[in-house]
């Protein structure tokens, strides 16, 4: 055999020596880089386990302590905030969340309406508090407006406040409104609202299990989602042919009765 040919040969070995090790080396960097990544998956999941239990927890002490209802709640255990003149023949019955963009939208739609009515005597409405978002996306921004919206009506200005926070409210997947900071900025629009006793009130959660007792309520009926709204009872919010005017004349056509 010639120099030329052994030479030949050496080399190609050492190539296939070299591609060997390269090969385990590639295999070995694979298994850190597996086992590695199984760590980071367990720790992350930890991570979640433990940003979970802490919401949970939070949750838990949001609504913990004494039941407080708002001043002038009525209804079954006290849980429907009232407007308008308890005279009026019609009643309007509403299940909201200030989280809820639907909500928003029937407000939009319906407040001029509902406050003509109101103010007319021919129709008093029953705002029900829900938390439903905060279950649904995380957070407690609908908790805390909740509270505060019922601190609102230990003040007297409930329905300006109301109206407030759905004209203000974030995109459903920014929870603003858990920060009482925020709540507190929003009452300064309401004349007269931004109290000391108010801002306590909003502060230390005053409401809280209110709200979760109201929205358990809200469990319970079997409601398909915020809003719901009832008129005398009638759930008009799933009738797809119903409009403020429409509204407006079944109210006035009920006075008559």
């Amino acid at each position: 055999m010639s120099e030329k040919n052994r030479e030949g040969k050496r080399t190609a070995r050492e190539r296939l020596a070299e591609e060997r090790d390269k090969q385990k080396a590639a295999e070995k960097r694979r298994r850190v880089l597996v086992v590695g990544g199984a760590v980071v998956a367990v720790l992350g999941l930890a991570a979640v386990i433990g940003v979970l239990a802490a919401n949970s927890g939070k949750d838990e002490a949001d609504t913990a302590g004494p039941l407080t209802a708002p001043s002038g709640a009525n209804g079954d255990d006290s849980l429907a905030i009232p407007a308008g003149k308890e005279s009026a023949k019609s009643t309007l019955t509403v299940w909201e969340d200030f989280r809820c963009p639907a909500c928003k939208s029937f407000e939009d739609a319906y407040r001029s309406t509902i406050h003509e009515l109101t103010g007319a005597g021919q129709l008093k409405v029953e705002y029900h508090l829900a938390t439903l978002i905060d279950g649904n996306m995380g957070g407690s921004g609908s908790l805390h407006a909740a509270n505060a919206a019922a601190c609102a009506q230990d003040a007297g200005k409930f329905t300006a406040y109301h109206d407030v926070l759905f004209e203000n409210q974030p995109a459903e997947t920014d929870d603003a409104y858990a920060k009482n900071s925020k709540l507190i900025e929003l009452a300064g629009k309401v004349d007269g609202l931004t109290t000391d006793p108010f801002k306590k009130c909003v502060e230390d959660g005053t409401h809280n299990s209110w709200v979760a007792k109201s929205h358990k309520a809200f469990q319970s009926g079997n409601f398909s989602g915020t809003p719901t709204v009832l008129l005398n009872g009638k759930n008009i919010y799933q009738d797809q042919t119903m409009t403020p005017a429409k509204l407006k004349q079944m109210v006035q056509q009920a006075g008559k009765a």
